[in-house]
């Protein structure tokens, strides 16, 4: 074995440890911030099995932990969009409603996105990106195929479309509405907004 590859294994080592560390530092706050909004650093630490230094190691504040655990749902959110594909032959409307079913399952898993949200409105915009992409090609199919009007602007029906998403989840969060009837109200309401007048 060479001395390059020698060197290289511990921090091949260290930096495999780090990235399991900041895994379990992130699914631990998505869980127990959902549960507890007010959890400290120090109660993440021990629901992720870790030391209170450790999470500091990775997150200097108790912000951009939050922040980081937005990033890294809405990825997983983003991957159950992509995961269901969206045929070019299926009826906008379906894969619309297939889009935001996903997505919202996705999302349902983790309280904390019901609470919690970015710090910032351009970091509310970048995080949405992904979302607003996937959405964006659906519903500029729709309006090509006469199933969606071209009566609003693109960013609007984006920005409405995303923001009844989060008004339904504070419903459930509130329990005014199950997580069922808010993900069948979510898709209805988007689709009132979308269709021509």
């Amino acid at each position: 074995m060479s001395e390059q590859s020698t060197s290289a294994s511990p921090a091949r080592r260290r930096r495999a440890d780090a990235d399991r560390s900041r895994t379990a530092i992130l699914n631990a706050a998505a869980q127990i911030l959902g549960e507890q909004p007010d959890a400290s650093l120090e109660d993440i630490a021990k629901a992720a099995a870790l030391t209170r230094p450790t999470v500091y190691a990775h997150y200097t504040s108790r912000e951009k932990l939050i922040n980081a655990v937005i990033d890294h749902v809405t990825e997983e959110v983003v991957a159950a969009m992509d995961a269901i594909g969206t045929p070019d032959d299926q009826p906008a409307e379906v894969a619309l409603v297939r889009l935001l079913d996903a997505s919202w399952r996705a999302a349902e898993r983790y309280p904390l996105l019901r609470r919690a949200q970015p710090a910032g409105p351009q970091k509310a915009h970048d995080l949405h990106r992904p979302i607003f992409d996937r959405l964006s090609r659906v519903i500029r199919r729709g309006q090509h195929t006469g199933e969606f009007g071209r009566q609003l602007p693109l960013d609007w029906l984006l920005a409405a479309t995303v923001a009844l998403a989060h008004a339904a989840a504070e419903e459930v969060a509130a329990q005014r509405m199950t997580a069922e009837d808010a993900r069948t109200v979510l898709s209805d309401s988007a689709l009132r907004i979308l269709r021509p007048t």
